[in-house]
C-alpha cells in the first residue's frame, strides 16, 4: 500500500518504515502537498484524526493516509505536556523551543520530585489511518517510564533522552533502533496498525 504520512518530520517516517516494512510510505512535500495542521484537538486521538482528514480533499488516488499525535504526560505535572508536548514552553519564552531547550524545561520543572516514582511519565502514540472518508481505523498505545535528572542517550528525538523506559532498563534516546521499535509508543501502535493493514 502507498501510505501518505501527515507529517514533515523525516525521523517518524523513517520509524514507521521500520515497522511497515511491505508498504511504501511518503512525505506530503514529496506529492507536492503542502501540511500546516493546528493541533488544537483534546486527546491525542482528535488530533490525530484531524491531521489524517486534513489531507484528504488532496489525496492522490492509491493512497491511504496514516497520521499520529503522540505525546508525554508526566503525573507531577497534572499530564503535561500532554497534548502540547511538541509545543510545551512555548507561552513562558515566546517562541518555539527546540527539542533540547523543552527537556531542559521539563527538568527544571521538575527539581521538586526526587523519586521515580515522582518522576513517573507515559508516553503515548495515536495513529489515525484513514483509506477513504468512509474507512478511518484509530489505534491508541502507550509506554510507562519516568523522567530522569538528567538526558542520556544520542538516538531518537524529541523527549526520548530524558524519558527512562522501565520495560528497557534505558532511556529511550540509548535504545537500538530494533529496541526502540519494541518498547516505544510508536513502535507498539505500528505493529497494531500492521495487523490492520493485513486485513484492509
Amino acid at each position: 500500500m502507498n501510505i501518505l504520512l501527515a507529517t514533515s518530520n523525516n525521523h517518524k517516517r523513517e520509524e514507521f518504515a521500520r515497522i511497515l516494512k511491505t508498504h511504501v510510505i511518503f512525505l506530503p512535500s514529496e506529492l507536492g502537498l503542502t501540511f500546516d495542521f493546528e493541533e488544537s484537538g483534546e486527546t491525542f486521538t482528535e488530533n490525530a484524526l484531524g491531521k489524517a482528514l486534513s489531507l484528504l480533499p488532496n489525496i492522490p488516488e492509491g493512497y491511504a493516509i496514516l497520521a499520529d499525535d503522540s505525546g508525554l504526560c508526566v503525573e507531577a505535572l497534572g499530564g503535561d505536556p500532554g497534548v502540547r508536548t511538541a509545543r510545551y514552553g512555548m507561552e513562558e519564552a515566546g517562541h518555539l523551543l527546540e527539542a533540547g531547550e523543552r527537556n531542559a524545561y521539563l527538568l527544571k520543572n521538575l527539581e521538586h520530585c526526587t523519586t521515580k516514582e515522582e518522576r513517573k511519565a507515559t508516553f503515548v502514540c495515536a495513529l489515525a489511518l484513514v483509506v477513504d472518508q468512509y474507512r478511518v481505523y484509530t489505534i491508541s498505545e502507550s509506554v510507562v517510564g519516568s523522567i530522569t535528572k538528567e538526558p542520556d542517550g544520542h538516538a531518537g528525538f524529541g523527549y526520548d533522552p530524558v524519558f527512562y523506559v522501565d520495560e528497557a532498563s534505558s532511556t529511550m534516546a540509548a535504545l537500538s533502533e530494533e529496541d526502540k521499535d519494541r518498547y516505544s509508543h510508536r513502535g507498539r501502535a505500528t505493529r497494531l496498525l500492521n495487523t490492520v493493514l493485513g486485513e484492509i
